[in-house]
């Protein structure tokens, strides 16, 4: 896996986010779930094209990963992709330890750090005083667990996903640029969508 590399939180490039976002969703073939979680992660999720298989986490701070893995475990012929904030993986560390207990080929789980709960106020989080995401996911079992270096490493992690074997772990460091955009807070309707659309295939 050669776009593995041992990185710490220092060495990778500060990204804006919601490009992020475009990236990966620009290169997602139809049949991949990807679960939002709260606050601006899925907003720019939403605004970087609807999708049926997206799920667009309202006001559970935590569980993307949690239910990406849920997911991958019920579906394991299914890429998904749990896409989550700095602050809410805090709230759910023990999920990296559940993930690499399971260890399902099919998952990857993306976490944007700007070092702030920033849908709050953007008080700091435990990043910003030097907490690493990647070694703790590393320290969880996660072998491949790394720090996207720059844009470029970024979509070659992405590649990494869609066609390697899981779990992967990936953080990309960001910035505090606002939400492209905000998502439809029908709760039921979001819910509705994402399994009718898990069951076609």
């Amino acid at each position: 896996m050669t776009a593995i590399r041992h990185l710490s939180r220092a060495d990778a490039h500060v990204m804006n986010r919601s490009a992020l976002t475009r990236r990966l969703v620009a290169r997602l073939p139809d049949d991949v779930a990807v679960v939002g979680g709260i606050g601006h992660t899925h907003f720019d999720l939403w605004a970087a094209g609807q999708r049926a298989r997206n799920f667009y986490m309202l006001g559970s701070m935590g569980l993307a990963v949690p239910i990406a893995l849920g997911v991958a475990l019920a579906q394991p012929r299914r890429r998904v992709i749990a896409l989550e904030g700095d602050g809410s993986l805090l709230m759910q560390l023990g999920a990296l330890g559940t993930v690499m207990a399971a260890r399902p080929k099919n998952l990857a789980i993306f976490v944007w750090d700007n070092g702030a709960y920033q849908i709050t106020g953007a008080q700091p989080t435990a990043t910003s005083a030097g907490v690493d995401l990647v070694a703790i996911a590393r320290g969880a079992g996660i072998a491949a667990a790394t720090w996207a270096a720059d844009e470029a490493h970024f979509e070659a992690l992405v590649e990494l996903a869609l066609s390697g074997d899981g779990p992967l772990f990936v953080a990309a460091r960001t910035d505090n640029q606002p939400p492209a955009g905000t998502t439809d807070r029908d709760a039921a309707r979001i819910r509705m969508r994402f399994m009718d659309a898990l069951k076609q295939g």
